[in-house]
């Protein structure tokens, strides 16, 4: 199996998508303009405390407070806090915390209102972002993650990942760890460690030392809270920290800033992988080029068709996701309706597995397959289901099917359920029903270019239209594209777009900021 990754970089939202065999399994979209992010760290103020759940509200700067619940102060908490007191209580000299005291682990059965008060400045991280009504969930256990080692202050242990299976590795690697490691830092060594030499480990190990330094620096330094101490790095480069491996053929990109942020990324994990980073530079759009566009249509929605005309029914609810399989009007098996019945239900758990990862669906999953009579088929189903998960990085626990045919699966949830909107509305009527004649359109589209080139003196841009349209205007020898350079110049630029409806269009000037046409002409 080879996996890319396609980095499509727009100016108010970056979008990253994982293909395994050009098939689109995982989808992830942020606007840019969005600072919250599992792993950022801040200092937060106690807003309010909640005995009767063991818990506090703190304001991180987020609409909703975010929940820190006792638990998750960690062991260390009265460290940490005594640290971060000395620390803004000192604005000149910054304390070595290798000089610092470890106080004893916090008790396991203590009380919120024993160990904070409203109003007390604390370090926490975000461990869930927003979902639905609920604010972020923090915790003040803080970590800092890299490829080969997760980073713990006010911690002494060295700690391996179960993964790694060899016992003579998992001694050298805690022997390594400990001999280069910083006194009150603990590290848990990650599986993607095995086998790694000791200069790779040192140097990871120092690049997450530096940000705990910038990070306790700008707590000393902050004037206001809450204030962002710690910022994870781009989803980009975080999500291919977390799925990069060997397999991986290319990552394209189609920004320069990003793709020289992901490139140092990659060159400084495994220096001879550097040139499977590409700079795409084509004229199409980055997920048209690799036919995204057209899977995310097909892949989103309540009805996803995957084999022989079979289906799913996909509903989102607040506590649960529920799926009915359908076999629709697929040609039946040869064999009878147990046959039948099979093949859709594997052909489903194929479909269903890839779906999950795509949508990031969490929480309880409900899946209705169609039944069957036989015991050993439905071990059959479980057991595929259970194969095609494991390629999933989310915890996950699967039952086997009940008595009446469901297969339930947890699913840890992190960040909301990815969900888009496949349906179009119509841009140029907005639901009304009655638009202009179409055969109009393309005079439209001139008074429009018109305007641009000779009224705002516009003379470089691109306009995107729908396939079917571009393919009509870039007809013939004698094309309305052809004409349109003859009349207006060259600096026109027509770029068939699959993301949009049949009579929609948008401008772009030369540095890809989007012009928008209806404000410029309602001045005119």
């Amino acid at each position: 199996m080879t996996s890319e990754l396609v980095v499509d970089v727009q100016p108010k939202e970056v979008s990253i998508a994982l293909l395994e065999d050009k098939s689109l399994v995982e989808l992830q979209s942020e606007g840019r303009n969005i600072s919250f992010s599992v792993g950022n760290m801040y200092l937060g103020r106690v807003k309010k405390l909640m005995p009767g759940l063991n818990a506090c509200f703190v304001d991180v700067g987020y609409e909703k407070d975010a929940f820190l619940h006792y638990l998750d102060l960690g062991p260390q908490f009265n460290s940490l806090e005594k640290y971060v007191k000395q620390t803004l209580s000192d604005k000149k000299k910054l304390a070595q915390i290798t000089k610092a005291t470890i106080l004893p682990d916090l008790d396991k059965d203590g009380s919120i209102s024993n160990v904070l008060k409203v109003g007390q400045e604390v370090v926490v991280q975000i461990v869930k972002e927003p979902i639905s009504t609920k604010g972020p969930r923090l915790t003040s256990e803080i970590s800092f993650a890299g490829r080969y080692l997760v980073l713990i202050p006010f911690n002494d242990k060295v700690s391996v990942s179960q993964k790694i299976k060899s016992s003579e590795e998992r001694a050298r690697l805690k022997q390594l760890l400990m001999s280069i490691k910083p006194k009150n830092f603990g590290v848990i060594v990650r599986t993607v460690a095995e086998g790694k030499r000791v200069a790779e480990l040192d140097g990871e190990l120092k690049i997450l030392l530096k940000h705990w330094e910038e990070s306790i620096t700008k707590v000393q330094k902050a004037t206001k809270y809450p204030t962002l101490i710690y910022e994870e790095t781009s989803r980009a480069v975080a999500l291919l920290r977390d799925l990069f491996n060997p397999s991986f053929e290319n990552i394209f990109v189609n920004n320069e800033a990003v793709y020289n942020e992901i490139r140092d990324y990659v060159a400084l994990i495994a220096p001879e992988r550097a040139n499977i980073v590409k700079l795409y530079k084509g004229q199409l759009t980055i997920f048209d080029n690799f036919g995204i566009t057209k899977q995310i249509k097909s892949s989103f929605g309540k009805t996803v068709s995957y084999k022989s005309g079979a289906y799913l029914i996909i509903e989102h609810t607040e506590a649960l996701h529920v799926v009915d399989v359908n076999s629709g009007n697929r040609t039946k098996n040869a064999n009878g309706q147990e046959a039948n019945a099979l093949e859709v239900n594997l052909g489903a758990a194929d479909e269903l597995a890839r779906q999950f990862r795509l949508r990031d669906m969490g929480g309880i999953i409900v899946i209705d397959f169609i039944d069957m009579n036989e015991a050993e088929n439905r071990q059959k189903l479980y057991e595929r289901m259970c194969s095609n998960m494991q390629k999933d990085r989310a915890r996950h626990n699967i039952l086997p099917l009940s008595k009446f045919g469901l297969m339930q699966i947890t699913r840890q949830r992190v960040r909301p359920a990815m969900d888009v909107n496949t349906m179009e509305t119509c841009p140029t009527c907005f639901g009304k029903g009655t638009i202009k004649s179409s055969i109009l359109f393309t005079e439209s589209l001139e008074s429009k270019i018109d305007y641009l080139v000779n009224k705002l003196k516009v003379k470089r841009f691109s306009l995107h239209i729908h396939p079917y349209v571009a393919a009509y205007i870039n007809q013939g020898v004698l094309s309305l594209k052809r004409k349109w350079h003859v009349k207006y110049g060259f600096g026109i630029k027509i770029i068939p777009n699959q993301k949009l409806a049949f009579l929609e269009y948008i401008f772009y000037d030369s540095q890809g900021e989007e012009i928008d046409m209806k404000e410029e002409l309602e001045i005119k």
